[in-house]
């Protein structure tokens, strides 16, 4: 179903593609832009997941890492795979000080997840546990490509807009000025709002799923109240310079208003604490100083 769906994807900004096309250039214009999309989809399949890892200065990890908080962040990951029943994935880690994750790969056997130092600095084992957890759900819900593909896609069509707006478009086709202004604007929106369609109903579901995966949802609820924070104090200066990535992040990695509408890449973060503590039973929260933890403190799983 999620090979369906993003071939569907695919094959909507394709021809939104090709619409930016011809109101920069007609007829021609449009045939260039059908060639460069399909260039961009067969790079975005197989080259997407090496290219926003490129993009945020992902270094690679193991068990054998220097660092003994990245160790333990290496060995836990590959013991939560074993309990989710996934290959081993690539562990990344990422030189940045606010705390957030993402997972990528086309398939489970080639996935990748990478957290940030801030991430690794703030969390409890347990709490880094929930936000793995849910990271490889989408690696099992096979979320990855679609969300990673659609990232860089996002990302050429928003590139192709401002290319329309340098040049005012063509005056000679039927859009002439009125089409550029068109573009500039919808281009980027309809770009953003697919990327919004597949990843709020997906955060949702990776929680569920991660939760499961750890056995502790907890966990989870208290990590996302951390990083919802932190992420809110905290600039991504990559992030910014690429915000077609930031449906990547488990946290929205761009603002931390994390309002529960149209124009938001996740859902609602207490909207989510609060579907995990409803699978945790309801436990109550407790002010901290990153946010909310839950009163009753998580336990140490099996890979500790």
């Amino acid at each position: 179903m999620n090979t369906l769906r993003t071939g569907m994807l695919l094959a909507a900004l394709t021809a939104l593609f090709m619409g930016v096309g011809y109101l920069i250039g007609g007829p021609g214009g449009m045939m260039i832009a059908l060639v460069f999309a399909a260039g961009t989809n067969l790079f975005a399949y197989w080259n997407s997941d090496k290219m926003v890892l490129r993009m945020y200065r992902a270094e690679e990890v193991d068990e054998s890492h220097a660092s003994g908080a990245v160790r333990r962040y290496a060995r836990l990951t590959h013991g939560l795979a074993v309990n989710a029943g996934l290959p081993a994935p690539r562990v990344y880690i990422i030189d940045n000080a606010q705390p957030n994750a993402f997972a990528t790969g086309r398939n489970p056997a080639n996935a990748a997840v990478a957290a940030t130092t801030g991430l690794l600095r703030i969390l409890s084992e347990e709490e880094l546990a929930g936000v793995m957890a849910h990271e490889l759900a989408h690696v099992k819900n096979r979320d990855t490509l679609t969300m990673t593909v659609t990232a860089t896609i996002a990302g050429a069509i928003t590139m192709l807009a401002n290319f329309a707006m340098f040049f005012g478009g063509n005056r000679n086709n039927g859009g002439g000025i009125i089409g550029a202004l068109a573009i500039m604007i919808l281009a980027p929106m309809a770009a953003a709002l697919v990327q919004m369609a597949i990843s709020r109903g997906r955060e949702y579901e990776a929680d569920r799923i991660g939760a499961e995966i750890c056995g502790h949802p907890e966990w989870l609820a208290s990590a996302l109240a951390k990083i919802s924070n932190g992420a809110a104090r905290i600039p991504n200066e990559t992030a910014e310079r690429h915000p077609e990535t930031g449906q990547l992040m488990i946290i929205n990695p761009l603002s931390g208003r994390g309002a529960d509408n149209l124009f938001s890449t996740h859902p609602a973060t207490q909207n989510r604490i609060d579907r995990l503590m409803a699978m945790d039973g309801g436990a109550s929260y407790a002010p901290s100083a990153y946010g909310s933890v839950p009163n009753s403190g998580p336990q140490r799983g099996p890979w500790g």
